[in-house]
């Protein structure tokens, strides 16, 4: 989910329309700044339509972050795939994904950070799903290293390394060949990497 969900609208049901626009118009210009009037504009259905499938701006969150969640996911293993990573492969191949989404004209960082920064304590359900999604990322990460004694603290370790690089992209001219984020991102997982292939390998009961 990394692409621009507005030109799949024509032709589909209403409830995806809305969300597929809401998506789209949440991640690009914040969901604060984006009234629901502005999101019934660009699906093109009615004001009754829109709440008959989401009665409050509160439920159009949920399932965009939900939407979110299941697109990015499913580009984030694809792209990993893609560029070589592997179970306990080694981090590397990471560097190569996330260069593949900073370096798309519609990056605006992450979805669920931003959705933190904006809404902060307000949603506690919406906060849930945050967490779970990052937590659901580490799992991702933690087969692409060893099955060392330590891999859940490396996983951890690594996303928090790659929401720093997310977060660092921002700021970068989109135009920038070479990215600092990425360059700063690679140095710490060459490091992981190598730390993570010096740590014993977990051992089973009997031997």
């Amino acid at each position: 989910m990394i692409s621009d969900s507005t030109t799949l609208l024509p032709d589909r049901p209403p409830r995806e329309r809305i969300l597929l626009a809401a998506h789209d118009l949440f991640y690009r210009d914040g969901i604060r700044a984006t009234g629901i009037d502005k999101v019934i504009a660009e699906s093109g259905v009615t004001k009754v339509t829109f709440y008959r499938y989401f009665p409050s701006k509160n439920d159009l969150i949920r399932a965009f972050l939900t939407y979110r969640h299941e697109g990015w996911m499913t580009w984030f293993t694809d792209a990993l795939q893609r560029h070589g990573g592997r179970p306990s492969g080694g981090l590397i191949p990471l560097v190569a994904t996330l260069e593949e989404w900073f370096r798309k004209p519609i990056y605006r960082g992450c979805a669920f950070i931003n959705t933190v920064a904006e809404l902060g304590g307000v949603l506690p359900d919406v906060l849930e799903i945050c967490y779970q999604h990052k937590q659901d990322m580490v799992r991702v990460i933690a087969e692409l290293l060893p099955d060392g004694l330590n891999r859940q603290q490396l996983a951890n370790a690594v996303a928090v390394a790659i929401d720093g690089a997310i977060v660092k992209a921002q700021l970068e001219a989109p135009e920038v060949a070479e990215k600092q984020s990425l360059k700063s991102l690679e140095t710490l997982l060459v490091a992981l990497n190598a730390f993570a292939q010096s740590t014993p390998a977990v051992k089973a009961p009997n031997d």
